[in-house]
């Protein structure tokens, strides 16, 4: 003999599994909008500069204090940033030691420059896996998305 919990019960606990373990919410993508930004080791003047970015250095804000964002970047590093020194313009940064940038989106365009890890770029648009990409000191290419992060 059933009784009245032998369906319910497993929905029950169905629904409580999925309101228990739900994944983490994807944390917010942020850019650097300053020239140079001091990375501290926690959230105020008072902690020590670990660091500094440049502008369209993009980061993954993972806490808030005030006006303070703890983030993580391109290598998993994580500091302190102040909130007005960051913005929405999407950006991404290479993670190869040498990357190209190119004329035009494709293989066979001209290489115009290029860089190693760590190069900051505001995005400007796509064009199917290649990024068209500006700099902060003007010079814009395009570059293959599995170049930057």
């Amino acid at each position: 003999m059933k009784g009245p919990w032998s369906i319910g019960l497993p929905i029950a606990c169905a629904i409580i599994g999925m309101l228990v373990f739900v994944p983490p919410a994807v944390a917010e993508r942020l850019s650097v909008s300053s020239p140079v930004g001091n990375v501290r080791s926690g959230p105020g003047t008072d902690y020590a500069v670990m660091w500094q970015v440049e502008r369209y250095h993009p980061i993954s804000v993972i806490e808030k204090k005030g006006s303070w964002y703890r983030f993580r970047d391109f290598e998993n590093d994580e500091g302190w940033i102040h909130k007005s020194l960051l913005g929405n313009t999407p950006s991404v940064i290479t993670q190869r030691p040498k990357c190209n940038v190119r004329s035009g989106p494709g293989m066979d365009d001209e290489v115009i420059f290029t860089v190693g890890k760590g190069v900051p770029f505001k995005v400007l648009g796509k064009q199917g896996q290649w990024i068209h990409i500006e700099h902060a000191d003007g010079d814009r290419g395009w570059i293959h998305q599995s170049l930057v992060w």
